[in-house]
């Protein structure tokens, strides 16, 4: 298929479907809410919407690794290198329970950032330093509360598909709470759209690898 005819369809299939699991999510809200006030509920069935984008096509194949090393039964801050937008779909496939850390505008798309509100995921205003100190102190309340927190130390995507350098953030949410930083690779994603890419690349190996959670006493807090 012709790269942007592919593109348009799967952004028509996007979008319409985005709009039907909307109404499937504010459903699951308005019935667990009221028992559910970490929102697990809504968010294990915002992992299965989020990632079946990258289930529906048999040429992206997702391959997760080291599992094993998240840490059981308590709050950590997972840590994720950011090549794509496509990012966030294949993260979602961890079906962990976690808050999203992402910027104030992605709320206000349709569907899919009324959403993130619903899931009551952790907004920011990049360069913003009262949002920041927000963002910060909802991340402290989340991971005392006992659900850990999804970010992207880079703050934006990447370039090149090369590492940037990391903001302390992550670090220094992990020190104030004492718990662990698990630091996730993600490879592949920068192949299907690139920043600024017009079209999407519909062949791809993706591979999510999970490596050995840090504690906060390994690195002194010498942040």
């Amino acid at each position: 298929m012709i790269p942007w005819l592919a593109t348009y369809s799967y952004a028509i299939y996007f979008f319409l479907s985005s709009a039907f699991y909307f109404c499937v999510a504010a459903t699951i809200c308005f019935l667990t809410a009221p028992f559910d006030p970490l929102r697990r509920q809504l968010h294990l069935f915002s992992c299965w919407w989020g990632h079946h984008y990258i289930r529906i096509n048999p040429l992206w194949h997702c391959h997760f690794e080291g599992l094993e090393n998240i840490p059981k039964n308590t709050s950590c801050v997972l840590a994720a290198n950011h090549q794509s937008y496509f990012d966030i779909m294949v993260l979602y496939g961890l079906c962990l329970p976690y808050k999203w850390v992402s910027k104030e505008s992605i709320f206000k798309m349709p569907f899919i950032g009324w959403n993130m509100g619903l899931n009551e995921y952790v907004r920011l205003a990049r360069d913003d330093r009262k949002s920041i100190k927000q963002m910060m102190q909802d991340c402290r309340m989340w991971v005392i509360k006992g659900t850990s927190i999804m970010i992207f130390p880079e703050g934006t995507r990447s370039l090149d598909g090369t590492l940037a350098e990391f903001r302390t953030g992550p670090f220094k949410l992990a020190a104030d709470t004492n718990c662990p930083v698990v630091p996730i690779v993600v490879d592949g994603t920068f192949n299907i759209l690139p920043k600024d890419a017009k079209t999407i690349n519909f062949r791809a190996n993706i591979t999510v690898r999970v490596l050995p959670a840090i504690k906060p006493a390994d690195f002194d807090n010498n942040i």
